[in-house]
């Protein structure tokens, strides 16, 4: 059944107006269209919703009764229209993203306190997840797009840069190396660690980075987040590599972050999606706001770093 949406509103307009002078100043249309309109959707309900005469216009009872039904159809066809309006223009809509959990720490929020600020109505949902574990909840549609260490990747996904993080020691402050400003790889083998286990697309970076030097860990402790690290960290348990980007400001005072050098060793985090995705306008929104913070950030770094 097709609904007469223009002969709704004009019936609405000329009861609300009094005439269909009035109507018809209100819809911008001319009195001939209101007349037709009005017509028209009468002769599709069978009955007339308006008595008319040279000298006076009243509502039937059937419109008096349809007066309300019709308002309300008006106002929830206007709401509908401006929610797929805003939704288009990203200012409605939720957003699933997943990402490696150290960028949740200090890196995302940022962004996501500006993203909210421009769309306070959108809901987001993020799936923390190892490197890998983001790439499937990518492939598989579990989430629109991701945040991952650079890598190798399914053939179906694409990649763009975002941010490069580098790996410090964390210790506490009575730790025989808490004084120090930066250190050596090689320096760490005479000390028990605590490191990341190999399900974390962290360890594995490291081992190849440091593969063939003849340096040797030696992880006394093995976790599968950095968080959980920090927190041993914190407790005087023992000393920890872990990415820059995981160390909250403030958030454990007794704890300290050393520089690594020889080499210096960094991980690259990239924004993922599928290939042939079409990010809905929320997420697409939230996908450029990323790429953005990612470019303002490096044009603010020193020439030559």
């Amino acid at each position: 059944m097709k609904i007469d949406t223009l002969g709704v509103q004009a019936f609405v307009a000329i009861a609300d107006q009094g005439s269909f002078k009035g109507a018809a100043e209100r819809l911008h249309i001319t009195q001939t269209a209101i007349t037709q309109r009005l017509q028209k959707l009468e002769d599709f309900l069978g009955v007339p919703l308006i008595e008319r005469t040279t000298r006076s216009m009243n509502l039937t009872e059937t419109g008096r009764t349809f007066l309300p039904q019709a308002r309300r159809l008006l106002a929830e066809l206007s709401a509908a229209l401006v929610e797929i309006r805003e939704t288009g223009m990203a200012q409605r809509g939720d957003v699933s993203i997943a990402c490696v959990p150290t960028v949740g720490v200090q890196y995302l929020p940022r962004v996501l306190q500006a993203y909210s600020a421009r769309y306070p109505h959108n809901r987001i949902r993020i799936l923390d997840h190892a490197s890998s574990a983001v790439a499937h909840a990518v492939l598989h549609r579990e989430v629109e797009f991701g945040i991952k260490i650079a890598g190798e990747h399914h053939p179906e996904l694409q990649t763009a840069p975002l941010v490069e993080d580098s790996y410090v020691l964390v210790c506490h402050r009575d730790h025989p190396l808490a004084r120090r400003r930066r250190i050596a790889w090689r320096a760490l083998s005479d000390y028990p660690l605590i490191l990341a286990g190999d399900v974390s697309g962290n360890r594995s970076l490291i081992d190849a980075a440091l593969e063939g030097s003849g340096i040797e860990l030696h992880s006394f402790y093995e976790v599968q987040r950095s968080s959980t690290a920090l927190g041993l960290v914190a407790q005087g348990v023992g000393a920890a590599v872990v990415p820059g980007l995981a160390i909250q400001k403030d958030a454990y005072p007794s704890v300290r972050a050393i520089e690594l050098i020889e080499p210096a060793i960094t991980r690259a985090l990239v924004l993922v999606t599928r290939r042939t995705a079409s990010l809905s306008p929320a997420a697409q929104a939230l996908y450029d706001m990323l790429l953005g913070q990612a470019a303002s950030e490096r044009a603010a770094q020193p020439r030559g770093r």
